[in-house]
C-alpha cells in the first residue's frame, strides 16, 4: 500500500526533497521553506490514502479536498496556502511554489522504482488529486498576497505623491501672498514680507531638488534636528500667517513667548507642520473671527495651540481627522493632508498633536513637544 510505504519512507523522502531544493539557487531558507510543505503535505497525503482505502471519502475530502476543482475547505489547502504566504515571504517566485511539490512526486516516484513498490491505480490518483489542490492552492495564495502586496506599494507611491503636492502648493501659496503683499504695499524686499518670500522659495528648492533625486517626498529622521529658539520660530511663523490671514478676511492673535524656551526639532518640518495647522484653522474658521497662535511650557513639555472659530468638527471625526485624505468640511479644495503630515512629522522628534473640540465654537490643534532651553545652546 503506497501509505504504509509513505509511512516508513518519509525521512528518506523529505531529504531528497531537501536536497533537490538545496541544488537550486538558495536563499539560505530551506528548513522555513519546508516548514508548511513537504513534511505535511506527506502526512496529510497518508491519512487520505489511509481514509480511502477503509471507505471513508468524507474524511478524505476533509483532509485533502475534492477532485472536481472546486474550491472547498480542507487540511491540505490551509496549509499549503500558508506555505505560498511563506514563500511569498521569503521572496521566491511562483515557480518554486510548485517546485517544491513537483520534488515530493519525483521523490516519491523515484524511490518506488528503487525498492520496486507496486502502486495501485487508484493510489496514483490520489496522489495526483492531492498535488494539485495543493498546488492549486500555494499558487492562488501566493498570487493573492503577491498582489496585495503590489497594491500596497501602489498606494504608498500614490500617497507619497500626493503629500509632495500638498506640501509644494502650500509654499507656493505662501510665496505668493507675500509676493503680492509686497507689490500692493510697496514694501522693501529685505522687510519681514521679503524674509517670509525668501524662506518659501528656500523650501520649494529644497523640496523639488530633493524630489527629482529621489522622486518621492523625501522621508527625514531625527539626524536633522537641531536646537532652536521658540520665540524667534513663532516670530517667523506670525510674518506668514498674517499674510494668510489677512487674504482669508480674518485676524491672528500671537502670545508672548518666553526667550529661553526652544525645541529640538528639524526646522523645516515643524515649519511644514505649524504652517498645516495654521492654514486649515484660516481656511475653516468663520468669516472675521480671530485664529490664535500660542506657545508656552507646561513642566518638560513644548505646548503650541492653534486655535479656530469653525464652529466645531461633526460628531465622531476628531478620532479621524488626523488620517491621510480625511476631509470634514464643506471646502474640499485641498487633498486631506495636512494633518496628516503635521501628526508624521511633529511625532518624529517625540511629539505628539491633540485636537480639543468645542462644539459651536472651533477646535484647539495642539502641538506637545520635548521642552529645551536656550541656555543648553
Amino acid at each position: 500500500m503506497m501509505h504504509d510505504f509513505l509511512t516508513k519512507n518519509s525521512e528518506e523522502l523529505v531529504a531528497r526533497c531537501r536536497a533537490k531544493v538545496a541544488r537550486r539557487p538558495s536563499r539560505g531558507a530551506t528548513e522555513t521553506q519546508l516548514s508548511n510543505g513537504v513534511p505535511l503535505f506527506l502526512d496529510q497525503l497518508i491519512r487520505t490514502l489511509r481514509a480511502e482505502e477503509i471507505d471513508q471519502p468524507a474524511r478524505s475530502v476533509a483532509i485533502s479536498g475534492t477532485s472536481s476543482g472546486v474550491a472547498r475547505r480542507s487540511e491540505m489547502g490551509v496549509s499549503a496556502a500558508s506555505h505560498g504566504r511563506d514563500l511569498l515571504g521569503l521572496g521566491f517566485t511562483v515557480d518554486q511554489v510548485v517546485h517544491d511539490y513537483g520534488d515530493l512526486c519525483q521523490a516519491i516516484t523515484d524511490l518506488a522504482f528503487e525498492r520496486n513498490a507496486p502502486f495501485q491505480i487508484d493510489e496514483f490518483r490520489t496522489l495526483n488529486r492531492c498535488l494539485d489542490n495543493a498546488i492549486a492552492e500555494a499558487v492562488t495564495e501566493f498570487s493573492y498576497q503577491r498582489e496585495a502586496a503590489e497594491e500596497a506599494r501602489r498606494q504608498d507611491a500614490s500617497q507619497q505623491h500626493a503629500m509632495f503636492i500638498h506640501e509644494l502648493r502650500n509654499y507656493v501659496g505662501t510665496a505668493e501672498l507675500a509676493l503680492n503683499a509686497l507689490r500692493s504695499g510697496n514694501l522693501s524686499i529685505s522687510g519681514a514680507t521679503g524674509a517670509v518670500l525668501g524662506r518659501a522659495i528656500a523650501a520649494l528648492k529644497g523640496l523639488t531638488s530633493k524630489s527629482v533625486a529621489e522622486i518621492k517626498i523625501p522621508v527625514r529622521s531625527t539626524s536633522n534636528a537641531q536646537l532652536w529658539s521658540l520665540a524667534e520660530f513663532i516670530d517667523e511663523m506670525e510674518a506668514a500667517a498674517k499674510l494668510t490671514a489677512a487674504a482669508h478676511g480674518c485676524s491672528l492673535f500671537v502670545s508672548v513667548v518666553d526667550p529661553d524656551l526652544a525645541v529640538s526639532v528639524d526646522r523645516d518640518l515643524l515649519t511644514g507642520a505649524l504652517g498645516n495647522l495654521l492654514n486649515n484653522a484660516f481656511k475653516f474658521t468663520r468669516p472675521r473671527t480671530q485664529v490664535s497662535l500660542e506657545a508656552y511650557a507646561v513642566a518638560d513639555r513644548i505646548l503650541i495651540d492653534v486655535k479656530d472659530q469653525c464652529g466645531g468638527l461633526p460628531p465622531g471625526h476628531a478620532e479621524r481627522i488626523f488620517m491621510p485624505f480625511v476631509q470634514v468640511g464643506t471646502d474640499r479644495s485641498g487633498l486631506g493632508l495636512g494633518l496628516s503630515i503635521a501628526k508624521h512629522s511633529v511625532e518624529l522628534f517625540g511629539g505628539t498633536i491633540q485636537v480639543h473640540d468645542t462644539p459651536g465654537t472651533g477646535c484647539t490643534f495642539t502641538v506637545n513637544l520635548p521642552r529645551y532651553s536656550m541656555a543648553a545652546r
